[in-house]
């Protein structure tokens, strides 16, 4: 099962060294742990039910799922999250939080995602783009296979 560590850095660059110090936890970052959301297509669902897009549009924006380090290696893997996924996590309430997680987990993204438990994992990805809104950062996911 992957797992995916969201995370938030300063940039591109400062994400990607993450690989060299072991993972966002041991560089010292903020980190949520969400265990088989996959950055690319669970979060463009998350993006695309968030933002009242398709699918596809979600999956097309500039950083989503964007492949930050080298592809070369098995893994870990940094991956961007988008800017409008987490301008859209910072600016939804409680009920739209929850409103998003019903209509998430009815996409079946996601595995066993239940209703109850998309409104957790919506809710931990939102206190993290809130904490990194108000830094100045941006979100990443750390994917190991």
């Amino acid at each position: 099962m992957p797992d995916a560590d969201y995370f938030s850095a300063a940039d591109d660059e400062s994400a990607v060294a993450v690989i060299e110090a072991g993972g966002p936890v041991r560089a010292g970052l903020d980190v949520i742990f969400l265990k088989d959301i996959d950055p690319v297509d669970a979060i463009a669902q998350v993006e695309a039910v968030m933002t009242g897009c398709g699918h596809q549009e979600a999956s097309r924006r500039p950083r989503v799922g964007q492949l930050l380090s080298s592809g070369d290696i098995d893994s870990p893997f940094v991956l961007a999250v988008s800017d409008t996924l987490c301008d859209a996590l910072v600016s939804t309430s409680g009920d739209d939080i929850a409103a998003a997680a019903e209509a998430w987990s009815a996409k079946r993204a996601v595995v066993g995602l239940d209703a109850a438990t998309a409104v957790v994992v919506l809710e931990a990805l939102a206190g993290l783009a809130g904490r990194a809104h108000a830094a100045g950062l941006r979100l990443y996911c750390w994917w190991t296979l």
